[in-house]
């Protein structure tokens, strides 16, 4: 008698352990949760790319400030890293003597295409 009910109790917990387990997979292929698997796969796999990619880009960056500052030393070539000021006034004729132009300061434009005018 406790032999049957030993392998009874076992064969519905098998049972019942299969279902649970059939359900799980039939709910994980369901169109929604196949679209929400495919997306985050997706969203990993470019947050990947861009991590290599920023990487890349730096290695890169870094590479490319290391063979300057070679062929600088190289070529003798003093580095000042410092840009002139950019100019700020354009030349305006003056109505009184034509050969001594009078200076006014140029109107700052912005270069912003999508900007709205």
């Amino acid at each position: 008698m406790f032999r049957r009910t030993f392998w009874f109790t076992t064969g519905v917990a098998a049972g019942v352990w299969a279902t649970t387990k059939v359900n799980r997979k039939l709910k994980k292929l369901t169109p929604e949760s196949l679209a929400a698997t495919a997306a985050n796969k997706a969203l990993e796999t470019g947050q990947r790319l861009k991590d290599r990619a920023v990487g890349f880009a730096l290695d890169v960056r870094d590479n490319m400030a290391q063979r300057e500052a070679e062929l600088a030393d190289a070529l003798g070539i003093q580095e000042n890293p410092e840009l002139p000021a950019p100019r700020r006034y354009t030349a305006v004729e003056n109505s009184d003597n034509h050969s001594n132009p009078k200076y006014i300061e140029a109107p700052m434009y912005s270069y912003n295409r999508n900007e709205d005018h």
